[in-house]
């Protein structure tokens, strides 16, 4: 059975049309899906019907809601609530950064740097000292 795409819901066997589907044709149908998936054909679920008559009548296995999605532009698809424009949150400080937005590390090193600095400042200056009382 083929789908003929000029009359929607029409079947036809080796291109002729066979008419329109029957609830009789989507009821062989689902029995017929019932006996594929492993259960006796007395035992036709809901969706067995459902997925009977999309397939009869032309449709996709797709519902309606992933329709809907599959029609949205691929960056709006991410969006839970879609419509909703949303609110940026206040930038909240990081922890680790100063007010000058300085990271721990850099002030570390930094507060390292300075105490070089007045190391080599304070041993300079000893170092003078020792040369005066020498009197070199």
């Amino acid at each position: 059975m083929e789908n003929n795409p000029v009359n929607k819901g029409s079947i036809s066997n080796n291109f002729s049309g066979i008419g329109a589907v029957t609830r009789e044709m989507i009821d062989k149908r689902a029995c017929e899906l019932a006996l594929i998936s492993g259960r006796p054909p007395h035992e036709v679920t809901h969706a067995d019907f459902e997925q009977a008559s999309r397939e009869l009548n032309g449709e996709t296995d797709l519902d309606r809601e992933e329709i809907e999605l599959e029609s949205l532009p691929e960056s709006d698809r991410w969006n839970p609530n879609p419509g909703s424009a949303g609110t940026q949150s206040e930038e909240l400080p990081n922890e680790d950064e100063d007010s000058e937005g300085r990271s721990e590390t850099t002030q570390l090193v930094e507060g390292g740097v300075r105490e070089a600095e007045h190391d080599q400042m304070v041993q300079a200056e000893e170092t003078e000292q020792d040369k005066a009382r020498r009197g070199d």
